[in-house]
């Protein structure tokens, strides 16, 4: 784990809203309005791709998804760097999303 310098530990606490990109498209409202149960909306991710990870919007890593029990989970894979996305960090850097151990998603 990265260590924070002691001045900044105040920022431990702070909430940050974590998200994951599954994927984008872009339709007609035409579309959206039809969409109903069973409809399909294809994405522009391919399926072995790593998922974009964002806090409070801003892209900060890549990772992929995992089951830890009957959970979804979420393994961090890259962590800044050019490769990660735009405006990231670029410490190369890598982590666990849990601390619990994983297996793969089926």
């Amino acid at each position: 784990m990265t260590t924070i310098p002691r001045g900044l530990d105040i920022l431990r606490n702070v909430d940050v809203r974590l998200s994951v990109e599954l994927g984008r498209t872009q339709m007609k409202l035409r579309d959206v309005l039809s969409l109903g149960q069973d409809s399909v909306v294809p994405l522009d991710r391919l399926t072995d791709e790593l998922l974009d990870i964002h806090v409070n919007g801003q892209p900060i890593a890549k990772g992929e998804i995992i089951t830890v029990g009957d959970r979804f989970a979420l393994r961090i894979v890259e962590i800044g760097g050019e490769n990660a996305g735009e405006g990231m960090a670029a410490d190369g850097s890598a982590g666990a999303a849990t601390g619990m151990p994983a297996k793969a998603a089926s």
